[in-house]
């Protein structure tokens, strides 16, 4: 039988109780392979290597070293929550990079959408290999592959961005989540103990907020993305949308536009809104925000967000357009 493929008769894991069950048969096995290896796993603070980490440092702990990579494009909070939940609450042995000047420095100028992926793609496999090169005996690397992964690419998750690491780097693939779907895991996480916004954290893309800072990507517009990405998040949970909308996020483009502040003409950045709820991510439709959120929004983001005077809504659906904005 191919391991690879889901059995007919597996059960879906709905519930807390059933997750238990596949968290102790998935302890079993992750000891039966590992034995007393070491295992290596980059986390990116995401549902799936997250999920990948707590059943880990449950199975193997110390033998366990995640490596988070911060490359300057997260959103607000996120590397301090990996780090105060792996190390603090988890006691896991995580090694955290702090490589934002490093990706920043090799994004400047740069503003190709397929550029700047293939930049910030390429740049965290070089810093996650030297971390890896750092550490004696590891002889596993851990990746949170999920079933449509499988179904969709027939190999390593993208987004994990570690399937690019050289040919003399051989290691013996766990994958404890493949034969999962993302609803799933999310149960899986709750049953571990993994806080609920990392558990039901919505999809963020590989690039971060590199792909939400339209353009060549500069610091100061890097961070009106992610102040007014906060704000959005924030309000979002208070008016009971964050498990309602699938997706939503800000985008700051590469343009500025004229406005009126403290009662003197400003030349500033709008913040577009986005907000999509969709099943397969292949459509979209765009969710109704009330208007007095709208106002709420607009009024924290133009005050709160240095260099911003506008806040737009965007109301395209996919098709014609696509989810994210590059």
């Amino acid at each position: 039988m191919n391991e690879n493929v889901r059995p007919a008769d597996m059960k879906r894991i709905n519930t807390i109780e059933n997750a238990q069950a596949f968290i102790e048969s998935q302890l079993t096995a992750l000891r039966a392979q590992i034995g007393s290896g070491k295992v290596l796993l980059a986390l990116s603070g995401g549902v799936d290597s997250s999920v990948v980490a707590a059943l880990l440092v449950k199975a193997v702990g110390q033998q366990l070293t995640c490596v988070h990579v911060n490359h300057g494009l997260m959103r607000k909070g996120e590397s301090e929550q990996v780090v105060d939940v792996f190390r603090r609450r988890f006691g896991a042995n995580l090694v955290y990079v702090d490589a934002a000047d490093r990706f920043l420095g090799k994004l400047e100028g740069v503003s190709d959408p397929e550029q700047k992926r293939k930049i910030i793609g390429g740049e965290f496999i070089r810093v996650f290999e030297e971390e890896a090169r750092k550490l004696e005996g590891i002889g596993f690397l851990a990746q949170g592959t999920i079933y449509p992964d499988i179904i969709e690419s027939d190999g390593v998750k993208a987004h994990h961005n570690v399937g690019g690491l050289p040919d003399d780097m051989r290691f013996e693939l766990v994958e404890p989540l493949k034969l999962l779907y993302k609803d799933e895991v999310r149960v899986v996480g709750a049953a571990l103990g993994l806080p609920d916004d990392m558990v039901n954290r919505q999809p963020f893309p590989g690039p971060g907020l590199g792909v939400r800072c339209i353009g060549a990507i500069t610091r100061d517009r890097l961070e009106a993305v992610r102040e007014s990405d906060a704000i959005l998040r924030e309000e979002f949970a208070a008016h009971g949308l964050d498990k309602k909308v699938w997706q939503y996020f800000t985008v700051v483009p590469d343009f500025r536009s004229t406005g009126v502040k403290d009662g003197k003409r400003s030349f500033e950045w709008p913040v577009i809104v986005r907000a999509v709820n969709t099943v397969d991510a292949m459509t979209a439709t765009v969710e109704q925000l009330p208007w007095e959120l709208m106002q709420t929004l607009t009024a924290r983001i133009t005050s709160e967000v240095k260099g911003v005077n506008r806040v737009l809504y965007d109301l395209t659906p996919k098709p014609c357009a696509t989810i994210e904005w590059e």
